[in-house]
């Protein structure tokens, strides 16, 4: 296998990421047009519809991006640590801030049994990170440091901010594509369509059409996309957690230790699973759905370390072993 390092992992993901996002945009175009032209028969109207979607959705995110950390804390059951309380877990932290060269975040313990952890906030100044005590209690220092990194390196990716914008074109999609459907569904559509003649009719019906087909798919599809950029961020984290601790191998033997793990985190729910660590919904969970996957698969996550170092992927029966619990 070729090694890879980590600068081209990471300079690989954020490409992906940033065309994954692109995507995003794109789609809020051709909808929000379509669905204006449909119902106006105009350019102007098109343009103004995907305009007004953009700033509905920013303006229904700003809440979330101010106070949605202390939510989520909140939510997760979280308690703040000093040196005091946690004085291992404490200086690990430290550590990695120093080497990711991002202030102290605050930390916080979540009184769970299943290994895992998160880190959320807006941005470096605004930080903070969770850490179940299974995380603790079961994994070893160099472990606990390949998780650190990865979640600070999360914080000094500004993979927040970069979620949250993507979240915000998401939900303008979500908006945009409910309200043109119940405006349909009330007859709104064919009184714009009847209430015009000439040339300019027969472009504006199929407008009106893709705009519908668009109105059901275009959700569903933005929301994979989301989830595609979210399993982009979680590669970069991992090759951003090599480069602060320079041990591949910590990383590597934690996401094989906290995959494996069959406990349940009760805490976690959709809208909070794609920040941990690792999927804390497990397969075998009725909740569970792997078509919208927060997270990349266990198995590719650690070939990926391995590139790093220019070792063979897994063997068959490891992959076999993780395959089933991620």
């Amino acid at each position: 296998m070729d090694t890879q390092n980590f600068y081209e992992q990471q300079a690989k993901n954020r490409r992906q990421s940033l065309i994954l996002a692109v995507l995003v945009v794109l789609l809020l175009g051709a909808l929000g047009f379509t669905i204006g032209y449909g119902l106006s028969g105009d350019v102007a109207g098109g343009i103004g519809t995907t305009i007004v979607a953009v700033i509905v959705g920013s303006l229904a995110s700003l809440g979330s991006y101010f106070a949605g950390d202390r939510l989520v804390l909140a939510a997760s059951g979280a308690k703040p640590v000093d040196e005091g309380t946690a004085p291992q877990l404490m200086n690990v932290v430290r550590e990695m801030a120093t080497a990711a060269n991002v202030p102290m975040p605050k930390v916080h313990l979540i009184d769970d049994t299943a290994p895992n952890a998160f880190a959320t906030g807006r941005d470096p100044e605004h930080a903070s990170i969770a850490i179940t005590t299974g995380l603790l209690q079961k994994l070893d220092r160099e472990e606990l440091q390949g998780v650190i990194g990865h979640e600070l390196a999360h914080v000094r990716n500004l993979d927040i901010r970069f979620s949250l914008l993507v979240g915000v074109l998401v939900g303008s999609i979500a908006l945009l594509s409910d309200f043109f459907l119940r405006f349909t569904f009330w007859g709104g559509g064919r009184r714009s369509r009847s209430g015009r003649d000439g040339g300019g009719g027969g472009l504006q019906a199929i407008m009106f059409v893709l705009a519908l087909v668009l109105a059901i798919l275009a959700p569903i599809a933005a929301r994979l996309v989301q989830l595609a950029v979210s399993r982009q961020r979680e590669y970069l984290a991992d090759a951003s957690s090599v480069e602060l601790t320079r041990n591949p191998y910590g990383l590597e033997r934690a996401l094989a230790k906290i995959s494996s793990d069959k406990e349940v985190l009760e805490v976690a729910n959709r809208a909070t699973q794609h920040l941990y660590f690792t999927n804390p919904i497990k397969k075998f969970e009725e909740r569970s759905s792997s078509l919208f996957a927060t997270h990349p698969a266990i198995v590719d996550r650690i070939n990926r370390l391995r590139q790093l170092t220019g070792e063979q992927p897994l063997a068959a029966g490891d992959v076999a072993q993780l395959a089933g619990l991620d």
